[in-house]
């Protein structure tokens, strides 16, 4: 089953997860230090809050559609460089608690989407190799561009 992924960057996680658990009916699947995702079943969305620094509104981190396998995510990237669009594939990176293989692109409007597995759980929030890399959810900033001339923090699951 694939689903579309909406991650947001909020400032008040503990008030973001009790108002989504309400709209939806249901509880996270993952709740971790700064971090929270839901697994919704009807309509399907991954829905991804990152809490951000400061008292400012909610904004859009990122979006994404979530697959069942790597084979998924190698068949996007190919059809999306066939389509003439610029990717930036990432393998075995550990982001937002979850080990990922994925491709981003980013529309002209230059908001990042990526196309992911989750292999795995993982132990860290930042994003990088296995065992190391970058602190991708940690700030209110973007993490490092994710595809030519655009910004978007790599984070999915």
């Amino acid at each position: 089953m694939s689903r579309v992924q909406l991650a947001l960057r909020v400032t008040d996680l503990e008030g973001s997860v009790a108002f989504y658990s309400r709209l939806f009916g249901t509880e996270p699947a993952k709740l971790r230090p700064g971090y929270a995702n839901f697994a919704i079943a009807e309509p399907p969305l991954k829905l991804v809050l990152i809490e951000g620094d400061g008292d400012g509104d909610t904004r859009l981190d990122h979006l994404g559609v979530e697959v069942e396998s790597t084979e998924q995510v190698t068949a996007a990237t190919g059809r999306l460089r066939e389509a003439g669009l610029a990717t930036f594939e990432e393998n075995d990176t550990s982001c937002c608690y979850a080990l990922q293989d994925k491709v981003w692109v980013t529309a002209p409007g230059k908001e990042p989407w990526e196309v992911y597995v989750v292999k795995a759980d993982a132990e860290q929030l930042g994003k990088g190799a296995v065992g190391g890399g970058d602190a991708c959810c940690a700030g209110g900033d973007q993490a490092e561009p994710v595809a030519a001339g655009t910004g978007g923090c790599a984070c999915g699951s």
